[in-house]
């Protein structure tokens, strides 16, 4: 799958992104795809002020709600007591 044909620039997406301070923790974010400033004719994520290449090491959700439901099923629901951390 070549992500990069997937996307368009200008896009909204959600992504689920891991706190790089607290592996253990998680949360479902927004981001656009753009332009990639530093590869010409590439896509990018921007999340958080910054630029990601677009690449398969993500997984991109074309909604809110798909990107929650994905994020309950590998991390289950506080009220679901499957709470680890």
């Amino acid at each position: 799958m070549d992500v990069n044909q997937e996307f368009r620039p200008g896009e909204v997406v959600y992504m689920i992104i891991r706190n790089p301070h607290a592996q253990d923790v998680a949360h479902v974010q927004q981001a656009a795809i753009v332009e990639n400033p530093e590869r010409p004719g590439e896509l990018a994520l921007f999340a958080h002020e910054n630029y990601f290449p677009l690449s398969e090491e993500f997984a991109l959700y074309k909604s809110e709600e798909e990107a929650e439901q994905a994020y309950k099923e590998a991390f289950g629901t506080l009220d679901e007591g499957d709470y680890y951390g």
